[in-house]
């Protein structure tokens, strides 16, 4: 499993600011960022329409003309197969879009993790006062802890802790935080998992059609028995049919394998971040925390100093 450092940087060293309004990669192009890891799919789309777009320009005017790669772009290109081989790339890459951009924002929520919101002195302790000034501190780190997933599980596990005061309730929320967090990471692969089912049955549907066709175009020949001519122009039209059916499904499976290979890795990469959150948070709050302030050593770092 990879690992992420959780260590934050030392206090003495200027905070970074994290502006996800600015930085987050839906936002930088105008559109509304998705929450955490999801993603705007409307963005996604737009992106995987153009991929599409520019692979078959590639194919048009590169590909078609290459004798290595003249066959694969026939098989795109092949008027039989447009019915179910454009949408199924246009799919494929809307697909590859969605993880790209989890990929990203996956990264930027790693970034919090950086971040010296609680101090990592061994000395240091979490009372309803110290609460209050870490509380201050992700708010000058960040412009608004809700929008990352490691500070907002803390910022409002401590704010319970700093208004009622209960250790019990801390570790709780931060539980019940951590499933919500898992179940908003799952519900954002709806959309790509949807994907996945849809492009191997648009291949199933270019097969029938294409069988369809075979089929046809077979009665034909059948009917012209005894013209030479004839059956070799319908025997034509029988395997452009049974082209179609086979291209298609070939093509769709391919895509297929390589979007869901893709899911799997990203949400390997998702999970990891899951559980370094998870560490952060057992490591720097619950294993600091206290009902009420008691004395601490002179040296003890129960303030925090920009």
């Amino acid at each position: 499993m990879a690992q992420f450092p959780i260590t934050p940087k030392p206090m003495d060293e200027k905070p970074d600011v994290l502006a996800w309004t600015q930085d987050d990669i839906e936002n930088r192009f105008g559109f509304k960022g998705a929450r955490y890891t999801g993603v705007n799919h409307g963005f996604a789309l737009l992106i995987g329409a153009v991929l599409a777009a520019a692979l078959y320009a590639l194919m048009i005017f590169v590909l078609i003309h290459v004798p290595i790669a003249s066959k694969v772009a026939t098989m795109f290109m092949r008027p039989t197969n447009q019915f179910a081989v454009i949408p199924a790339t246009v799919f494929f890459f809307w697909g590859v879009a969605i993880l790209f951009l989890k990929g990203k924002k996956v990264q930027f929520q790693e970034r919090a993790l950086q971040l010296s919101a609680v101090p990592a002195q061994p000395e240091f302790v979490l009372t309803e006062t110290t609460a209050a000034t870490v509380l201050a501190r992700i708010h000058a780190l960040v412009d608004n802890p809700r929008h990352f997933m490691l500070l907002n599980r803390i910022d409002r596990a401590l704010s319970n802790f700093k208004n009622i005061g209960q250790v019990g309730d801390v570790s709780s929320i931060l539980r019940a935080q951590a499933e919500n967090d898992e179940d908003q990471v799952a519900s954002s692969y709806v959309v790509v998992n949807g994907l996945v089912w849809g492009i191997p049955v648009l291949g199933f549907i270019g097969t029938v059609l294409g069988l369809s066709l075979a089929i046809g175009r077979f009665t034909q020949t059948l009917q012209s028995a005894g013209d030479l001519e004839l059956i070799r122009n319908s025997l034509q039209g029988v395997t452009g049919g049974l082209a179609t059916a086979f291209e298609t499904t070939l093509i769709a499976l391919s895509f297929t394998l390589i979007l869901q290979l893709g899911i799997t890795f990203r949400q390997k990469r998702e999970m990891a971040f899951l559980d370094e959150c998870n560490d952060y948070c057992h490591s720097h709050i619950v294993s600091k925390l206290r009902l009420v302030d008691s004395p601490q050593p002179a040296s003890a770092p129960n303030t925090i100093t920009s």
